[in-house]
């Protein structure tokens, strides 16, 4: 069964829409230094964490937008280490990333109210792996977005989630 056999795009949206709620007063509470703290050397700071939502965010538009327009779009594969790294997020002001990821996921949640449901079906490409379609790559991003929030927040009930990193 398709998930948008139980939810529209609208839906799905909304839930995003509730999700930022939700987190944005948790972000904002976290003090400076352990915004910034990386609880192991290879691992992602919370404010890194952050960055690579952004990053996700913009690359994600693309995937949607794209993907609405042409069936079969090949994107190349993410290297979220390198992103995350070489913009030094642990360095950038924590309520300008705020504020950026918010409104960037705001922005998400528009475009996946539009999405036509003629093009949930387009498949699309990252690097070698695929075909996935539209409506997986839409679904599966507040999943993402949601595991992404609950490695700040393990004991936030509001962040369970069914992500699985495929691609």
């Amino acid at each position: 069964m398709l998930f948008t056999e139980i939810y529209s795009m609208k839906e799905v949206a909304r839930h995003l829409i509730e999700t930022i709620e939700k987190a944005l007063p948790l972000l904002h509470a976290i003090d400076d230094d352990t915004i910034n703290m990386k609880p192991a050397a290879d691992k992602w700071s919370p404010k890194e964490i952050i960055g690579h939502m952004i990053d996700s965010a913009n690359n994600n538009q693309q995937k949607f937008v794209r993907t609405m327009e042409e069936d079969g779009v090949h994107f190349p594969p993410y290297e979220q280490d390198w992103w995350v790294s070489s913009q030094h997020y642990n360095e950038e002001n924590q309520e300008q990333l705020l504020q950026i990821w918010k409104y960037m996921n705001l922005h998400i949640a528009h475009i996946m109210e539009h999405i036509p449901a003629n093009t949930l079906q387009h498949n699309l490409y990252i690097g070698n792996t695929g075909p996935y379609k539209l409506e997986f790559i839409v679904t599966d991003y507040v999943e993402h977005l949601k595991h992404h929030l609950k490695q700040i927040f393990p004991n936030e009930a509001f962040l369970k989630n069914s992500f699985e990193m495929v691609y």
